[in-house]
């Protein structure tokens, strides 16, 4: 895909998003407006309306104050502000998923609660490395769902990389460390591990995510390397709550969100980024294989804030 037809992507996926924010920015119908304390006001409210979180909204306000404060700033110089402030926030937290592991693989385990469009993105994942010249394989770690193991299959023989499965109900660590031996072996780039995505019982999945590790430890003292969490963006905050959870029994080290493209809730990105500062690899806004794209701050920045 271009990058003009993923611009183009992204501003009909995040549409909206955007207009919900610059419904609600003050001065909206046009013209100008005073930055003064109700001008922000309106600022901060359009903001937190749109899913951005009050840290971010107010950390935007704050910032805006105090460069602009008491002079007359027009819609578009508005706009523009706020997705300069936006990408501020976004930049630190945009870290494309490198393979980068010596020796191979790289282990890479993906979880997310189901529903969050994870096994799918576990496809586009593998897409994007092959894109790069990696090579991917893929285990079956999810076997809870016979339906999870079944939709991975499929995906796999789609874009053509092995998958390492076992029977639904089966031990997740077992096929893990049959997946990581055959990797090891052939020396391929990335193994992108599937995991169970029930949250009823935090114990238990904590329990299953802590024998997979110790498992992974015995055959790669590295890995895994990385332990990348998929979000629903339609959840919008309730996504957060599911940071909070899974940094507790997984030890996330990135983010990935996904379905940008069906809510207006699209700036809980931003909130992501503001309250907990984990890396974001990428972005995904649509079902096909390459609507899943790394994360651009600017880009998103511009997207979410209408500036063209």
């Amino acid at each position: 895909m271009s990058e003009t037809s993923w611009t183009q992507r992204l501003f009909g996926g995040f549409a909206k998003t955007s207009e919900r924010l610059t419904a609600n920015l003050p001065g909206a119908a046009g013209g100008s407006a005073k930055l003064d304390n109700a001008t922000l006001d309106d600022l901060e409210d359009a903001l937190i309306m749109s899913d951005l979180g009050p840290a971010a909204a107010a950390r935007i306000r704050a910032k805006l104050s105090e460069k602009r404060f008491g002079l007359e700033i027009t819609t578009r110089e508005l706009r523009e502000a706020v997705a300069e402030e936006i990408a501020a926030i976004l930049r630190p937290v945009a870290k494309p998923l490198e393979i980068t592991a010596f020796p191979r693989p790289q282990v890479i385990l993906v979880i997310g609660v189901n529903g969050s469009g994870k096994t799918t993105t576990i496809a586009k994942l593998a897409h994007l490395f092959q894109e790069d010249d990696y090579g991917v394989l893929l285990a079956a770690g999810d076997t809870f769902r016979a339906a999870a193991i079944g939709q991975l299959a499929t995906w796999a023989g789609r874009i053509g990389v092995d998958l390492v499965r076992g029977p639904e109900g089966g031990d997740p660590a077992a096929i893990v460390f049959d997946a990581v031996k055959q990797a090891t072996d052939t020396g391929i780039d990335a193994l992108i591990v599937d995991t169970a995505g029930r949250l009823q019982n935090k114990k238990e999945l904590m329990e299953e995510l802590a024998k997979i590790r110790r498992v992974l430890g015995r055959l790669n003292a590295e890995a895994p390397h990385d332990v990348v969490l998929v979000l629903d963006a339609t959840n919008g905050q309730n996504a957060l709550s599911q940071i909070d959870v899974f940094k507790e029994v997984a030890g996330v080290t990135g983010l990935i969100m996904t379905k940008l493209d069906g809510t207006a809730r699209g700036g809980v990105l931003v909130a992501a980024a503001e309250q907990y500062g984990l890396p974001i690899h990428a972005i995904g806004v649509g079902e096909k294989m390459e609507d899943l794209r790394p994360f651009d701050p600017d880009l998103v920045a511009r997207v979410i804030a209408g500036v063209a």
